[in-house]
């Protein structure tokens, strides 16, 4: 006698959710049993997914999110240093930065970072299309806003090699002791990174 298990339209959904970043199998499973609960939460979630799919697409220019066929709020306000931007691993990066007010220039957002292991090469993200852009607009600086992990560090690398044959002031984040932190909770190379990042006062 087969073992028992979820019907076969079932079994898909918790496989679609366990692919998500973040959710195991058994978090996918719980998902699905909630949604399947009550009958009123699933239609809703198909009309917001679908409405994504439909309504909104990554800005041609940045790679921020924008409503299709509107004008990317980022890249056309007037109110923006036009020559200077900050590449990002991602569009949620982009509202990190924005959310603390301290960055008023563009942005490019990467799709990603270089990670030979995970086979994500050069041509994988939006390189080429950074490189356009600061020919185009006659850019000034570029902030490397990317993470300080092995990958990170790779990418930022890569592209400060590729954008320093354009003769182009190129800045990475401050990195180090985070803000309320003691020594007593920093690792050796937050400090290191700390150390060598300080500034005058």
């Amino acid at each position: 006698m087969p073992a028992l298990d979820y019907p076969p339209p079932l079994q898909r959904m918790i496989a679609q959710i366990k692919a998500l970043p973040g959710l195991g199998p058994r978090s996918a499973e719980r998902l699905v049993l909630w949604l399947m609960q009550d009958g009123g939460r699933i239609e809703p979630l198909i009309d917001s997914l679908s409405e994504i799919t439909s309504r909104v697409q990554a800005c041609d220019e940045c790679g921020f999110f924008i409503e299709r066929d509107q004008e990317c709020g980022l890249c056309h306000s007037t109110k923006r240093n036009h020559r200077l931007i900050c590449v990002v691993e991602q569009a949620a990066d982009v509202l990190r930065l924005e959310r603390s007010g301290a960055f008023m220039g563009l942005y490019h957002v990467l799709g990603g970072k270089l990670s030979p292991l995970d086979n994500i090469t050069p041509e994988d993200l939006r390189i080429e299309a950074l490189l356009d852009r600061v020919k185009a607009l006659q850019i000034e600086e570029v902030i490397l806003a990317v993470g300080s992990d092995v990958e990170g560090e790779a990418t930022a690398s890569y592209l400060s090699d590729l954008l320093r044959a354009e003769g182009l002031a190129i800045s990475r984040l401050a990195q180090g002791m985070p803000a309320g932190g003691g020594l007593d909770h920093v690792d050796e190379l937050t400090l290191y990174q700390a150390l060598n990042g300080r500034r005058r006062m």
